[in-house]
């Protein structure tokens, strides 16, 4: 959890000398119930001036945060979409926004959509001014770099397969997840999932089956379309998602569907323990 507090620098901020008053942030946008306060200004930097509108435009990027795709964005998106209940509107700096676009831009271009016009970064203030200033280098060496997520290309689902040919796969392989995936119901129908995701095994370093988790469902929110193509309908579907970490990246490079009276993934599961590679 971030306070706002600690991204600001002094100087002038901006008044957009509209008549603004303080709500609190409505539950339903999640992604700022942890930036740090509880209320904001409507209107708000974006022109949005009933909350209704805040909800449904701002339901659009909840997405993005979900991803992960940057350490400030949740902060970036949630200081335009939900101002802090302040004096005057406090911006985010010029050196934020392109921080955040670097990291998220090509999450939303894999997705099929190009970074905003609303979102240029050129429309914010430079940091000797009063703005939200992403925290110092000193933050990143206090935190573990993990390897990320990256766009790729879906591999092919495969449904047809031996115990033995997932071994072979396993031994070419660092890390092995099984994802159980489901669609949710949302007010503004917009494609959201539930991710559930179990580690088989790793072999890369020291990575934890946390982190492991954490990187897949990431992978997964990246690369949606993977999604959609693994969830046709709202029943759940199970898979197991094989692949590497190569120079800080984690690739996926099989699918194999999980299904219920399926006997060789599990098989090859439990036969791992004592596998020997050639």
């Amino acid at each position: 959890v971030f306070a706002v507090n600690g991204f600001l620098r002094v100087a002038t901020a901006l008044d957009i000398g509209l008549s603004t008053k303080c709500v609190v942030i409505p539950k339903e946008m999640g992604m700022c119930h942890k930036i740090g306060y509880s209320e904001m200004r409507l209107p708000n930097l974006m022109g949005h001036t009933s909350m209704e509108e805040v909800i449904q435009k701002s339901s659009t990027w909840q997405h993005l945060v979900n991803t992960d795709c940057h350490p400030h964005v949740g902060t970036f998106l949630c200081s335009l979409f939900a101002p802090i209940c302040l004096d005057t509107f406090i911006q985010p700096c010029r050196s934020m926004c392109a921080a955040v676009r670097a990291s998220c831009a090509p999450v939303l271009l894999c997705q099929g959509q190009p970074w905003p016009a609303s979102l240029d970064c050129g429309r914010f203030p430079g940091d000797e001014d009063t703005c939200l200033a992403p925290l110092s280098r000193d933050y990143k060496h206090l935190h573990q770099v993990l390897p990320k997520p990256t766009c790729q290309t879906c591999p092919a689902v495969e449904e047809f397969f031996t115990h033995k040919r997932v071994l072979e796969v396993f031994c070419d392989s660092n890390f092995a997840v099984k994802v159980k995936l489901s669609k949710k119901r949302t007010a503004f129908e917009d494609q959201e999932y539930n991710i559930e995701c179990q580690v088989e095994f790793i072999t890369q370093g020291s990575l934890l089956p946390y982190e492991t988790q954490s990187m897949i469902q990431q992978w997964l929110l990246i690369n949606e379309k993977c999604i959609e193509r693994m969830s046709p309908t709202h029943r759940p579907m199970v898979y197991l998602l094989v692949g590497n970490i190569e120079e800080g990246i984690i690739l996926v490079k099989q699918v194999y569907r999980w299904q219920r009276k399926d006997s060789q993934l599990t098989l090859a599961t439990q036969k791992w323990r004592q596998h020997k590679c050639l």
